[in-house]
């Protein structure tokens, strides 16, 4: 605070009448001179209300003045206060035996005052103790009483919540039991869940009625023999057929009417060929013959030709056809047969290629009635093996709850035997009956020593004896610092939340600044970068301003500093500010000085 703010707010405190309208910085240039400086830090430190006079004294001070008698100032009040003092002394003197069996007196009380203090002293001191020893007594019966009542009432929630937990656990283990009870389907009361617990008998009976009509189906679509093989699960019979196989076609009769009609087709298809080509040699001659007679008309009627050439031609024309026949009868009885041997073979090629697709297409038939019924074999089989999985799956985990209720029953023997032991250990009339219970802790009370050790921690005390006050100061102290991890965790959460409620808001109000409700980030925005720069010139022009003021005011002080009528013309500036009739008696003392000079110099 500065020294103008100080010296308004001692106004303030006087109640100075408009105090609170002033402004403390304009009061900082009286502070300026060591003298000022120094008047004006004792008034501001030191005057307070009680320096102030009520109105009430005013105006009987006002009544004094008016009423003509004389007030005593200064010098004049302390001469009178002096005769006060030694007339008080001169009255107070007495003789010197007076005194002395005075004194005597006052040492005799002094030494009765003294032995009474300590008397009072002893009572009060033995008062305390016993009023303290009642209140200790009286806090240890009220906390012994409390934690009775915690106790018990621990106790009775621990009963409660233990109560509730072997009625919820005895419900559930009833719930479980009625899984694995025989279930009654006739009554219906007893839920089915696994299953082995469902019959078989409906599943059977329409794998055996499936497998009947899948028995017919290939009586009726195959040879005779082949559901033998379909009933079998050997993999080798379920093999593509072959119809010339003698496993499968072992009658010779069949085979002998087979190859008659192969033979008669194929001597059928020889003769429907020989008649074939015959018909096709008879249709070229004959083509062959209307084409020559057509030409040869054509020709005569074109030409005149002469009965001798015509009979050179006819002569010519009986020569070659005789060449011709010549020919022909040489390659019917020699070449051809040759060649037909040759290719006797081929013509059967035909007969052999339908019988062979009609085998194929039979083939086909089968293998499409075998896929079917395989399908069917495969589907009858994976649901088997479904269920039989299903089956291995539920054994697996009725065997893992057995061993799961194995241990359990395990652990609970184990308990109920602990449980037990601890019974005994309390029906016991040497511990039950002990009146005056022990503040140590047995050597032999081993969970009591671990407790003990684990309250301890780290800070281990070495003691000759362990008390139960001392576990029960582990435990208390233990419990005061859980309470206070809680409230510090509570209190850090708080200020983590509040901190990052305050951070998400300031995120916010930058991602706002950043994007301007836009998408695209705005690294620089316009209207601040204006309010930059003019900030930037105002603080440069205030800069300048400031440099320019302190310049002057050191110009000044050296002015005033060098020129002692600048410094009476400033004093006077500020005694008019501040007092204007002291500066009024400042000025008539110079005229007074003033005149009694020029008096003097005309003398």
């Amino acid at each position: 605070m500065s020294c103008g703010n100080e010296f308004v707010e001692t106004l303030k405190k006087i109640g100075y009448p408009k105090a609170g309208m002033l402004n403390g910085e304009d009061f900082d240039w009286l502070f300026e001179t060591a003298e000022d400086e120094s008047f004006f830090k004792w008034f501001c430190g030191n005057v307070n209300e009680q320096n102030v006079l009520s109105e009430k004294e005013l105006q009987a001070f006002s009544i004094l003045q008016k009423s003509g008698k004389p007030i005593l100032e200064e010098a004049a009040l302390d001469e009178v206060l002096k005769t006060c003092e030694t007339s008080d002394l001169k009255t107070q003197s007495v003789d010197d035996k007076e005194l002395e069996r005075l004194e005597e007196e006052v040492q005799i009380l002094q030494k009765l005052k003294n032995l009474k203090i300590q008397r009072r002293n002893k009572c009060q001191l033995m008062a305390s103790v016993i009023s303290h020893k009642s209140l200790r007594l009286n806090a240890k019966g009220e906390e012994a009483t409390k934690k009775l009542k915690q106790s018990q009432g621990i106790l009775n929630v621990v009963n409660t919540k233990i109560s509730n937990e072997l009625h919820a656990l005895t419900d559930e283990v009833a719930k479980l039991m009625l899984f694995y009870r025989p279930s009654n389907l006739g009554q219906g009361t007893n839920p089915m869940v696994f299953l082995s617990q469902f019959s078989l008998e409906k599943y059977l009976s329409q794998e055996e009625q499936s497998t009947a009509a899948l028995t017919l189906y290939t009586k009726k679509q195959f040879f005779q023999g082949i559901h033998e093989v379909v009933e079998s699960s050997n993999e080798e019979n379920f093999q593509l057929l072959d119809i010339q196989t003698p496993s499968i076609c072992d009658n010779q009769e069949i085979l002998e009417e087979r190859r008659l009609e192969m033979a008669r087709l194929q001597l059928a298809y020889i003769c429907a060929q020989h008649q074939l080509i015959h018909l096709k040699a008879s249709n070229l001659n004959m083509k062959s013959s209307i084409k020559w007679a057509e030409e040869n008309l054509h020709s005569l009627t074109s030409k005149a030709v002469g009965k001798e050439n015509l009979d050179l031609k006819i002569s010519s024309l009986s020569s070659e056809i005789l060449k011709l026949e010549e020919q022909i009868t040489h390659v019917k009885n020699k070449s051809l047969p040759a060649i037909v041997k040759e290719n006797a073979q081929l013509l059967n090629m035909p007969v052999v290629k339908g019988d062979f697709d009609l085998q194929i297409a039979k083939q086909d038939y089968y293998t499409a009635r075998q896929e079917l019924v395989l399908n069917q074999l495969i589907k009858q089989k994976a649901s088997f093996e479904l269920l039989h999985l299903s089956y291995e799956i539920e054994l697996r985990k009725h065997r893992d709850i057995y061993r799961q209720l194995e241990t359990v029953v395990q652990e609970l023997s184990q308990s109920s035997l602990m449980l037990q032991r601890r019974l005994e250990i309390l029906t016991d009339p040497s511990v039950s009956q002990q009146i005056n219970a022990r503040n140590t802790i047995d050597t032999k009370d081993y969970s009591t020593h671990r407790l003990y050790q684990l309250l301890e921690g780290e800070n281990k005390k070495k003691e000759l004896f362990r008390t139960h006050g001392s576990l029960e100061e582990a435990a208390e102290k233990l419990n005061q610092d859980i309470s206070l991890l809680r409230d510090q965790l509570a209190v850090s959460a708080q200020e983590r939340s509040s901190f990052m409620s305050r951070l998400n808001n300031d995120v916010d109000m930058l991602c706002d600044a950043l994007y301007q409700g836009g998408n695209q980030l705005l690294l620089t925005d316009q209207d601040v970068m204006e309010q930059f720069h003019q900030v930037e010139s105002h603080l440069n022009k205030l800069n300048h301003l400031l440099t320019d003021i302190l310049a002057d005011v050191k110009a000044k002080r050296k002015i005033l500093t060098a020129n002692k009528l600048h410094q009476m013309e400033r004093e006077l500036y500020v005694y008019f500010f501040k007092n204007q009739d002291y500066l009024q008696d400042i000025v008539e003392n110079l005229e007074n000085q003033s005149k009694i000079k020029a008096v003097g110099l005309e003398d």
